[in-house]
């Protein structure tokens, strides 16, 4: 019935449609029963020459989506888009003049252009050059990393450019066998994480902290000493800071983390030393600390120096591997023979 009453209002409309608009949709109609024809088993294939027919035809007359029955009419404007992009796809394609460069060239150029943010395209031109690679500068120019605002180096690059000349200094609390509290004074440098020092005492003071600085090494001396708000380091210590043209930088009041190297180097201690180990006193202590300083110094590698110790150790490729114990056995140190 519903059937019956579509085709009466499709009949009692077909005046009022135009002559190729019928045949349009005739045809739609027509293709639609050939492409059934062909269907063997399952749903309809259709082949490319079908749907460049129907997108042809929906170009030309849009309302033949009325009549379209096997597929969807959302299917069909899809083909329609995809068709669009192939063809200004093509019509967009190269037709001669400068080749482009090859992809691994261009990542060079950009990864050239991150790296160094104060380059512009005639520095990059010149390295590639120097690189053996021949492109113009133009070329060079085109494919960098555009930026917005003024080149700013990274913080990793202004810490690596000042790290060297800084160190941080702090005092740990060991307990001896008699329940006794000895203190460690240890100052390590930020560069490559170096403990530089590290002494031991059972009476703190400001005295004996600024003569711990006073006997520092001078190569080993630093522009910029970072030291938390103990009152330990009281007049006698910045006094002693000043007069050696050190730079006297205390941290924030409750502020551990802006002492991180140091409180780092600490929990180090604790946890690969003296957590194992039961202090006798002042003189055993210093002889553990003074073990562990060489081993962590020349052996025990760290991740932020790329698996390398603060003195750079060799790789060693040849011999048969032998150990070495340190601190009796805690740590081993490895090395071919």
């Amino acid at each position: 019935m519903i059937g019956l009453l579509c085709f009466v209002l499709a009949v009692l409309a077909s005046p009022f449609k135009s002559k190729l608009r019928l045949e349009a949709e005739n045809a739609v109609l027509r293709h639609q029963l050939s492409v059934l024809r062909r269907k063997l088993h399952g749903r309809v294939r259709l082949t490319n020459h079908d749907r460049w027919f129907f997108i042809q035809l929906y170009r030309w007359f849009p309302a033949i989506l009325k009549v379209l029955t096997i597929i969807r009419p959302e299917t069909l404007v899809r083909w329609h888009r995809a068709g669009c992009r192939c063809y200004w796809r093509w019509k967009s394609r190269p037709l001669g003049g400068r080749p482009q460069i090859e992809t691994e060239l261009r990542a060079l150029i950009r990864r050239m252009s991150v790296e160094n943010p104060l380059w512009g395209a005639p520095r990059i031109h010149g390295e590639l050059l120097k690189l053996g690679v021949k492109v113009v500068q133009s070329s060079v120019a085109k494919y960098m990393v555009r930026r917005r605002g003024l080149p700013s180096q990274g913080w990793r690059t202004f810490f690596h450019n000042h790290a060297p000349d800084i160190a941080a200094m702090d005092l740990l609390v060991v307990p001896t066998i008699g329940f006794d509290l000895l203190y460690a004074f240890v100052i390590v440098r930020l560069g490559r994480r170096e403990l530089i020092w590290i002494n031991v005492t059972a009476n703190p003071t400001a005295e004996w902290v600024a003569r711990q600085i006073t006997e520092l090494p001078v190569e080993r001396g630093s522009a910029l000493q970072i030291r938390d708000r103990d009152r330990i380091y009281g007049a006698v210590v910045t006094r002693r800071l000043r007069a050696m043209g050190i730079r006297d930088k205390p941290t924030a009041p409750a502020s551990p983390w802006q002492n991180g190297f140091a409180e780092r180097l600490i929990g180090s201690i604790r946890r690969e030393c003296l957590d194992h180990i039961i202090v006798l006193g002042e003189a055993h202590l210093r002889r553990i600390l003074k073990s562990y300083a060489r081993y962590y110094n020349e052996t025990r590698t760290h991740l932020a120096l790329d698996k390398d110790a603060p003195v750079s150790r060799p790789v060693q490729r040849t011999g048969v591997v032998r150990p070495l114990a340190v601190l009796g056995g805690l740590h081993h140190h490895y090395l071919r023979a």
